[in-house]
C-alpha cells in the first residue's frame, strides 16, 4: 500500500513474526523477526545470516573474542509463516473497519 504522507513504505512482516528465507545461502531457514529497520527495508532474524565478528580487547575481555551474530536481511527475501506454511500477506479491512494483514493462502486474518 503506498502511503501518502509518510513514505516509508509497510511492510509484510512485523517483529516477533516467524519468517522463511526465500533466496541465498540461508534458503528455506525460518526464524522469529528479532528487529526490523524500515528506512533500509531489512531484518533481523534469529538463527539467519550469521557472521563472525572479531572483538578487539577491552577491560571486560582482556585477550579479545570472536563472536557469531545475525546480520540484516532485505525484507523482499522473507516471507511469513503462518500456521507452519509460507504465505504471501495482504491487507483487508476487518469487521471492525481496521485494516489488517491476512493470509491470501488460507484468506484468514493473522494474529499481531
Amino acid at each position: 500500500m503506498k502511503r501518502r504522507f509518510n513514505k516509508i513504505p509497510k511492510l509484510h512482516i512485523r517483529k516477533g513474526d516467524t519468517v522463511k528465507v526465500l533466496s541465498g545461502n540461508d534458503k528455506n531457514k525460518t526464524g522469529e523477526v528479532k528487529l526490523i529497520n524500515l528506512k533500509e527495508g531489512t531484518a533481523i532474524v534469529d538463527g539467519v545470516n550469521m557472521v563472525t565478528k572479531h572483538r578487539k580487547p577491552d577491560a571486560e575481555n582482556p585477550n579479545g573474542s570472536i563472536v557469531k551474530l545475525e546480520a540484516a536481511v532485505r525484507v523482499s527475501k522473507l516471507q511469513l509463516v503462518v500456521n507452519g506454511e509460507a504465505t504471501r500477506v495482504g491487507r483487508k479491512r476487518n469487521s471492525e473497519g481496521k485494516l489488517q494483514r491476512y493470509s491470501k493462502k488460507t484468506g484468514d486474518f493473522i494474529k499481531n
